[in-house]
């Protein structure tokens, strides 16, 4: 590798906003990320995961090696996104955390760096909700990294001294910021020199002075580069990209801050580009190398001064007014509109954060031994629900009954906090699912108030809201969106027990009489108890029901009568009939049935109908599927398709995928499936169908003890010809990712997948 002079890091935000319905603590369906169920998984899928395994190609298109383009680049992942893919993504979630253990056994610092807990806009954070912030993002960063992080991501890169002294007080070195964030720059012994728009070395790291006493390094990204990224197209081109690094390196450490949904979702393929030039630096190319800003500063303490604009913000030219004011700063989509509405959002959600934070002062005295030690150190938990049993012995005082008020009160401040996420103002409307989400976090923090004897500021929230006007005139003002949009969503006691009844039915987990279950969400429970059953054309079965969150284990149980037709074995969808009525501890009903339920909650059961169908067909399918190949034969004269061919057309799939899985099927067979396939014209969520079947069978195979090389090789040649829509991008990250080994076969594979 050749000597390096020159230094350059690439800095990663991965950030998504909180998306979780605030009563299940569970993603919905989210129609507009179609084809998967909502944009956590969709920007996965395009971005996160190629990030963690990117194709870096040689001559003729032929894979060189496959990049973990985390352990190369700075990064910081929020939270609540690192939180949703340990649950739902552990393949991303380990390659991340890989990454980051891998730069630290590289240069002593690892990439990684933390992020202010739920995004919001620091230098507009009341002095609570900033420490909050931080600490519950340095306990989420300890947790998963197992080591405290060096720097810190500020939403927005949104800055002040007060949101710079809450990061100093817990231990940040540095922060990454906009250089149209420097007002003036000082040379050691020297004034401050004014600067603007950038006009200043930003190769070095700077001091930023608080007025503690405390100071904080600074590195400044360089803004034309990181602009050429995110809008100029330079991604389409490794080279290209190279090049132009290369042609603004002039020593120091030069850095670019982009956005990770640039890489595959805003450009596709740019992951690859992104590889590219990391095996350049990698290798030291023109002698200019890769280091993160951790590892730099080490070696390179600032020897300049710097002073800020307060507040200011890598996205808004007048400091932080985007996120509280009609200051011009919008997406761009709509010119003619306003964002007069921004004023009355922040207040109403402002106004209601300070009650709940008197609430969870004058509440908590009863059930915690000091509140605000608990709340700070309640991070813990959002990180580990393991950490519950030690944080409430640390913690929590008084008998369960303090102990469920307790919990109930932590997660209000977590859905409170979870309201201010910047993205509610970014956008150019109130109307939006960002600001609607804004609304309906704060909305389950008023109503938890409420179940621990607190204020009820609901009829002041919506006065507030009432001023904040939409741009379209059919969605009125922000109160009418808060009843339209948000009040549709909340889930009451008999909505739950519901919603938990049915899925424990359509996964064949409903007890019969006298049986008990539970069905837990993220942030939910309902334990539910079957008293009678009586069965019928309308089952009616009735029992008695706990819930709140997971960490609750008290409360008094509550009645419930259920209607749930049947058929053939599956509850229906009971849009129509049926439904739940819920006796209260207090005598009061509640009754509900899924035709009142908003379109998200609709759509997730739905979906939950549709995959438990599935996965009950599809076995018996897969199976049944090579024999039906081999009993088809030639078309007669004049025969345009199958007999019943609708009946054939939902068993094509499986036909498909037995194309490729079966080797002893005749080459004559499967002709006539692919002839009869596109005589149907199949659509191509169906060949989308067959090709999951298919990969799903090569990677189990790859994950045998003692793969069988020649089998899966054939699998992979046959889907190129009888089913070439199937994406074998897993499965080259998962060879890739397999013990060394000297058997032809696994070298015979290797070219059949595409690797040099």
């Amino acid at each position: 590798m050749a000597s390096v002079s020159r230094h350059f890091c690439i800095h990663g935000h991965f950030y998504q906003p909180p998306r979780e319905d605030p009563w299940l603590g569970r993603i919905l369906i989210e129609p507009s990320a179609a084809p998967m169920r909502h944009w956590n998984e969709r920007i996965v899928a395009e971005s996160y995961g190629p990030m963690g395994w990117a194709h870096r190609l040689g001559d003729g298109g032929k894979i060189l090696e496959i990049c973990n383009c985390y352990e190369w680049i700075s990064f910081n992942v929020g939270p609540t996104l690192m939180h949703w893919l340990e649950r739902n993504e552990p393949a991303v979630y380990a390659r991340i955390l890989e990454a980051d253990a891998a730069s630290l056994a590289r240069w002593g610092h690892g990439n990684a760096i933390a992020q202010v807990y739920h995004h919001v806009i620091m230098p507009l954070a009341s002095p609570l909700d900033k420490a909050l912030e931080v600490a519950w993002a340095v306990a989420d960063f300890e947790k998963r990294f197992n080591r405290k992080p060096e720097g810190m991501w500020l939403a927005e890169s949104a800055a002040d001294d007060a949101s710079l002294q809450a990061l100093a007080d817990a231990g940040m070195d540095y922060v990454i910021l906009s250089p149209h964030q420097a007002r003036a720059v000082a040379g050691p012994g020297e004034d401050f020199t004014p600067v603007s728009g950038g006009n200043f070395d930003v190769t070095r790291p700077y001091r930023v002075d608080l007025a503690s006493g405390a100071s904080m390094a600074v590195f400044f990204y360089h803004a034309p580069l990181s602009q050429a990224v995110a809008f100029e197209r330079l991604l389409e081109n490794g080279d290209t990209f190279w090049n132009r690094i290369n042609d603004s390196a002039p020593g120091g450490l030069l850095t670019l801050a982009t956005d990770g949904e640039t890489y595959g979702h805003h450009f596709p393929f740019g992951e690859m580009a992104l590889a590219h030039v990391l095996a350049q630096g990698r290798d030291a190319r023109d002698g200019l190398g890769l280091t993160n800003p951790g590892a730099y500063l080490a070696e390179n303490p600032p020897a300049w001064r710097v002073a800020l604009h307060e507040p200011s913000s890598w996205s808004c030219a007048h400091g932080v007014e985007r996120w509280r004011s009609d200051c011009g700063c919008k997406d761009g989509g709509h010119p003619d509109w306003n964002q007069k509405w921004r004023a009355p959002l922040r207040k109403a959600l402002a106004d209601a954060k300070a009650a709940l934070d008197a609430h969870f002062f004058a509440a908590g005295k009863a059930c915690f031994k000091d509140p605000e030690a608990a709340l700070l150190a309640y991070g813990r938990v959002l990180a580990d629900k393991d950490a519950a049993i030690s944080f409430a012995e640390d913690h929590i005082s008084g008998g369960a009954s303090a102990a469920d008020t307790a919990w109930k009160l932590l997660t209000m401040q977590e859905q409170a906090l979870a309201a201010f996420a910047s993205c509610a103002w970014f956008f150019d409307d109130i109307s939006r699912i960002e600001p609607v989400n804004a609304m309906t976090f704060m909305w389950r923090a008023m109503e938890l108030a409420l179940k621990t004897d607190g204020p009820d500021v609901r009829g002041a929230f919506r006065e507030t809201l009432s001023l904040a006007v939409s741009n379209k005139p059919e969605e009125g003002t922000g109160a009418d969106i808060l009843k339209n949009r948000v009040l549709p969503r909340q889930q009451d006691a008999a909505a739950l027990c519901l919603l938990a009844l049915v899925l424990l039915d359509i996964e064949g987990c409903l007890p019969g009489e006298g049986g008990e279950a539970e069905f837990i969400w993220p942030a939910f429970a309902v334990s539910v108890r079957v008293a009678a059953v009586q069965n019928g054309d309308v089952r009616v079965l009735r029992g008695t029901a706990r819930c709140g969150t997971p960490l609750e284990k008290g409360g008094a149980p509550l009645a419930w009568t259920w209607h749930a037709p049947r058929i053939d074995g599956l509850p229906t969808a009971v849009f129509d009939a049926g439904g739940v009525t819920v006796t209260l501890p207090d005598g009061t009903e509640q009754t509900r049935c899924f035709g009142e339920m908003p379109r998200h909650t609709r759509d997730y059961v739905a979906l939950r109908f549709v995959e438990a169908a599935r996965k009950k067909g599809a076995g018996a399918a897969a199976a049944s599927a090579r024999h039906v190949l081999c009993l088809m034969d030639e078309w007669e004269e004049s025969q345009t398709s199958m007999p019943y061919a609708w009946d054939w057309t939902t068993f094509a799939p499986h036909l498909l995928a037995a194309c490729v899985l079966d080797a002893s099927a005749p080459d004559a067979k499967r002709a006539r499936v692919l002839h009869f396939c596109r005589s149907m014209e199949l659509p191509p969520l169906l060949y989308e169908q067959a090709a999951r079947m298919v990969r799903k069978a090569v990677l189990a195979a790859l994950a045998e003890e003692k793969p069988d090389w020649p089998r899966i090789t054939g699998w992979v040649v046959r889907a190129g010809e009888y089913l070439p829509q199937t994406n074998l991008w897993a499965v080259r990250n998962a060879y890739w990712q397999l013990p060394e080994t000297n058997d032809p076969g696994k070298r015979i594979l290797g070219e059949a997948l595409g690797f040099a």
